[in-house]
């Protein structure tokens, strides 16, 4: 019980001393419901934590999950930053090609290039100066640009434009 103790009196994350706590308030004979109630916790959590620590010990309740393990490595990411930095623009294109040429990493989303983008200072999103619907001939252009961003970013599906 004292390397229990130790480990809720050391512990700074709130999943792992909320199931010390758990397993401490069963050991001071306290029934599970009450242990529910007064934690905001399920039975079977509970339970759980008892079970680990009969099985493990203080080792059974701590967190398991450290993330998976990236693609690039951080000095890999660190010299994607610094290219990066070498331009005010870059096409999302580029940035995949020298990615994949360089380190051999596809991703399977854009978001992990967002990611990376972001991470060096950059954003993708554009803003308008003005409302397009002001003028038709703008509103005009606005829908042909966006229906061939479209049509581009959907090349295995045969499109007709509806008039």
């Amino acid at each position: 019980m004292d390397t229990l103790e130790q480990f809720i009196q050391s512990n700074r994350n709130p999943r792992e001393l909320k199931r010390a706590l758990a397993v401490q308030m069963s050991q001071r004979g306290h029934t599970y419901r009450e242990i529910r109630d007064v934690l905001q916790v399920s039975l079977g959590f509970v339970t759980t934590c008892c079970q680990r620590y009969e099985a493990n010990g203080v080792e059974g309740l701590k967190l398991n999950y450290w993330g998976t393990q990236g693609y690039l490595n951080p000095q890999q990411k660190q010299e994607i930053l610094q290219w990066l930095a070498q331009k005010d623009a870059w096409l999302l294109e580029e940035v995949v090609q020298q990615i994949e040429d360089a380190y051999g990493v596809v991703y399977r989303s854009y978001q992990s290039y967002y990611a990376l983008l972001k991470q060096a200072g950059f954003s993708w999103k554009k803003s308008h100066s003005a409302h397009p619907d002001k003028d038709e001939t703008q509103v005009e252009e606005k829908k042909l640009k966006s229906w061939s961003y479209w049509c581009s970013g959907r090349p295995r599906l045969p499109v007709v434009k509806c008039e």
